[in-house]
């Protein structure tokens, strides 16, 4: 009898021990839902632009669902140095050593707030703000943009109500991405780099990857999900979509008579996803270290059928990193970085029509860091 009831009272502290794990992973595995990517409207790739946005996702952590009537805000920060260029999936060496690789450097601060209409549905606006520059290693001259990016209005909502343990659980969400952000920034330069003579100023709107906003309108669509694995592990998936309305945004770049088709900026669509791994550091509470691919780009081609002509680099670029996560209270860290292992500059339309294929530069690595606070 004295050994039955001591088995009965060790098996029911491991389903307690079990339990508590469980609920821990999972709340962890849920948390990283919100800010794996949390710094919006990305900028891929240097050359290959893409404004999807860094999932925000919905408000939960390891206090469990943000509870109807509350608020969420997260601010993230992204860097990325892009400098190899590509054809295709080439690497164009003799860029390097020629010493004519463009360099874009990117910083994008981003706040997105979020508030709980309900248990299963949430609603946010998400703002970033762009700081960049972009030089040739051939000239001395330096570009530079910053100011607010294009903000997006958007609402989410759990397949299953979240209030209820699950094991998983499926997101949708829709939005809409306003042009907020200026798409027409211009620079004055001393265009005679030559050293002598006179300094001539040029004034003309700096390259479409360092533009803050895109100049369009764009439907978004997005989705998370998460499914525990075992008794720790936790797999999660999260992306996004932003199908724009296409054509050009009135924006000059060239004055071509044997290249019209790229004489003007496109207004392009882009989509980011990534899916990965969690499992949490038992030994400090609220940790949790994740591993994953992301794939972000720009399609040749937008999904609506309008016009696909103005000039863009369409491509995409699929990196793999780890990064962790730190769940204390009511605030979420989050850090993570991501190297590279394919990049890819595709064909874009007007390419295909003058039978060209042009290059593009992208990053080595791409650094993520957030904070969000529940209130």
């Amino acid at each position: 009898m004295k050994q039955a009831k001591q088995k009965h009272t060790c098996d029911r502290k491991d389903r307690k021990t079990k339990q508590k794990t469980l609920r821990v992973s999972l709340a962890l595995g849920i948390a990283i839902l919100i800010t794996p990517l949390l710094t919006t409207h990305a900028w891929s790739q240097g050359c290959i632009l893409a404004r999807s946005p860094e999932q925000s996702g919905l408000p939960t952590g390891e206090g469990g669902v943000l509870q109807p009537g509350h608020f969420e805000i997260t601010i993230g920060e992204r860097h990325q140095f892009s400098y190899q260029h590509y054809v295709g999936d080439v690497y164009q060496e003799y860029r390097a050593q020629a010493k004519t690789q463009v360099e874009n450097r990117i910083n994008l601060v981003t706040a997105n707030l979020t508030y709980q209409i309900s248990p299963r549905i949430s609603v946010e606006i998400d703002a970033p703000w762009l700081f960049a520059t972009r030089k040739s290693q051939s000239s001395p001259i330096k570009y530079s943009a910053t100011g607010l990016g294009d903000t997006i209005l958007g609402v989410n909502g759990w397949i299953w109500k979240p209030t209820t343990p699950h094991r998983g659980n499926l997101s949708g969400g829709i939005g809409v991405m306003m042009p907020t952000g200026n798409d027409d920034v211009q620079n004055t330069v001393n265009s005679n780099t030559t050293g002598v003579g006179p300094v001539v100023e040029t004034t003309a709107p700096v390259d479409y990857s360092i533009q803050p906003g895109s100049g369009g309108w764009g439907m978004v669509m997005q989705w998370m999900g998460y499914r525990k694995i075992g008794s720790s592990l936790t797999f999660y998936t999260d992306g996004d979509y932003i199908a724009t309305q296409g054509g050009t945004n009135g924006v000059q770049r060239s004055s071509s008579t044997t290249t019209p088709l790229n004489n003007y900026v496109a207004i392009s669509d882009q989509y980011l996803m990534e899916a990965g791994l969690l499992f949490p550091v038992s030994r400090v509470k609220g940790l949790g270290i994740m591993l994953g691919p992301r794939d972000e780009g720009v399609p040749a081609k937008n999904l609506f059928p309008n016009s696909n002509a103005g000039f863009r680099r369409p491509g995409y670029a699929v990196t793999f990193g780890p990064g962790a996560q730190y769940v204390r209270g009511s605030n979420i860290l989050t850090a993570s970085i991501y190297k590279a292992v394919r990049r890819d500059r595709t064909v874009s339309y007007p390419d295909s029509v003058y039978g060209s294929h042009g290059d593009a530069a992208f990053a080595q690595y791409v650094w993520l860091a957030s904070v969000t606070h529940r209130f």
